[in-house]
């Protein structure tokens, strides 16, 4: 069952546009569809958990939109597959760039169905040939309108060509070093100067012809035009990525398109804050990164950390931890327990003050989503709800009538957050067959019946050892992942 947001709070969902820098109400530019860019990896290593609260936390945007507002959603997320690091990458393995990165992005499919992301309608390559002829399109129309020139076989922007260069990233104009250039793919606001828009050919590097002279794009090229090429007409409704993509990647996204265009690039942009380690960003660059398979090396699981990465609203920079990690599977158990009481209640009847809560927790819920994305104040609505129903439980006030209204309203929270599905899907590849599971289940009733109590321990002991946990209770025996 989808909730309608706008009966429950009376109210349009809240965005932070970095670009004005207030929370706006959102809706779509065309009814009923959301057009939205996300910035994808530069496909020159593995992605770190630091790169996956961005997508974690725009997965949970797209489900708000999707679920809560009932809007369709077509998202773009690209593989940048040609830039100074991956070139550099594949030239130190002795590969071509197509083998070198095609692994990394194998690497990110899996690891995003491991934290539950949704799949996107599309997600481009940069070298994909329609995406290049995109490219060279843009280039083209720059050119028309003047905002380019040639130098050494490069194409650059012209940033004095574009006044309103800055107002993304809050640049000093005055500052600017007009009439300077910059090839490099990463630099610093210091650095805000002409841009390379496609780069002249060097020796052992991939090169095109789509452009005149032949070369490859810049990176910041590649995402206007994949963008525009599958979203459509400008402006599209939400620009997103992580906060370090502002400047220059979006500034410089910003300026290209428009002045290609003549029309606005995209009406919201949403950034999302660093992921830190003891303070520091998590960066590749500072050696302080840690990859899902690190993760779950060491025995945590890919729901813990989605909580993780979604527990702190994502304008706020987060602090990850391993206790962090032993703090969401804490929670997470906490939740999956009281879901399993309510499906063990044998009590008949129905209670108007547990209907009365669950509403008041379905509508804090949503308007905790609707206030920019508060996932923290989202989860605190959820948690509360899980206090009252677990008192309601104890205190023999909650009915077997009561239950589907209760999982109706888990289902709708876990639409959006997107935890509970992935922690069932978990437990289902148990690291013991179901089968087997359930023969010893049977067994150690069996040894029980007979006060055979030290064959009853040992199965509940054997199956611990093996990664499964048994819980008794008054409806019988369930089991669940250690």
């Amino acid at each position: 069952m989808r909730v309608d947001a706008a009966l429950l709070s009376g109210q349009r969902m809240r965005l932070y546009n970095t670009l004005t820098r207030r929370e706006e109400a959102f809706a779509p530019a065309v009814e009923g569809t959301v057009r939205m860019y996300t910035c994808g990896l530069t496909v020159y290593a593995r992605g770190h958990i630091g790169n996956f609260r961005t997508f974690v936390c725009i997965d949970v945007l797209r489900r708000t939109l999707k679920s809560l507002l009932g809007y369709t959603v077509r998202q773009v997320v690209n593989f940048t597959d040609v830039d100074d690091r991956t070139i550099a990458g594949a030239k130190k393995a002795g590969v071509d760039l197509r083998s070198y990165t095609d692994q990394y992005i194998a690497a990110f499919r899996e690891d995003a169905q491991a934290l539950g992301l949704e799949e996107v309608e599309e997600m481009p390559r940069a070298t994909d040939e329609p995406n290049l002829r995109a490219m060279a399109d843009l280039i083209a129309a720059l050119d028309r309108a003047g905002h380019t020139y040639r130098s050494d076989g490069s194409v650059y922007f012209k940033i004095g060509t574009w006044p309103s260069y800055g107002r993304l990233a809050r640049l000093d104009r005055e500052g600017m070093k007009l009439g300077a250039r910059v090839d490099a793919d990463n630099y610093t606001k210091e650095d805000a100067r002409d841009f390379v828009l496609w780069k002249a050919t060097k020796d052992g590097e991939p090169s095109w012809d789509f452009v005149d002279p032949p070369g490859r794009p810049g990176w910041h090229l590649e995402c206007s035009a994949m963008a525009l090429r599958l979203l459509g007409a400008p402006p599209i409704d939400i620009h997103t990525g992580g906060i370090d993509l502002i400047f220059p990647h979006h500034e410089n996204e910003i300026a290209q398109s428009e002045a290609a265009t003549g029309k606005p690039f995209a009406r919201f942009w949403v950034h999302v804050e660093h992921l830190m380690v003891d303070d520091q960003k998590m960066a590749k660059s500072l050696g302080n990164t840690y990859t899902i398979p690190e993760v779950v090396a060491r025995g945590y699981r890919p729901s813990a950390v989605r909580f993780v990465l979604l527990s702190a609203h994502y304008r706020k920079p987060l602090n990850f931890s391993w206790d962090s990690l032993l703090q969401a599977e804490a929670a997470l158990n906490r939740l999956t327990d009281c879901l399993a009481r309510v499906d063990a209640v044998t009590v008949p009847g129905s209670h108007p003050d547990v209907a009365a809560r669950v509403e008041e927790g379905r509508r804090a819920f949503v308007d905790a989503m609707q206030d920019d994305l508060n996932t923290s104040a989202a989860l605190a609505a959820l948690f509360e709800l899980v206090h009252a129903l677990n008192s309601a439980i104890d205190a023999g006030r909650l009915g077997t009538e009561d239950a589907p209204a209760v999982r109706a309203a888990f289902d709708e929270f876990d639409r959006v957050l997107g935890v509970l599905c992935l922690r069932r899907a978990e437990d289902a590849q148990a690291p013991v067959a179901v089968e087997e599971i359930e023969r010893l289940i049977e067994e150690r009733h069996g040894a029980r019946r007979r006060r055979d109590f030290s064959a009853a321990d040992r199965i509940r002991n054997e199956l611990a050892e093996r990664g499964v946990l048994l819980e008794d209770s008054a409806a019988g025996t369930r089991w669940k992942r250690k």
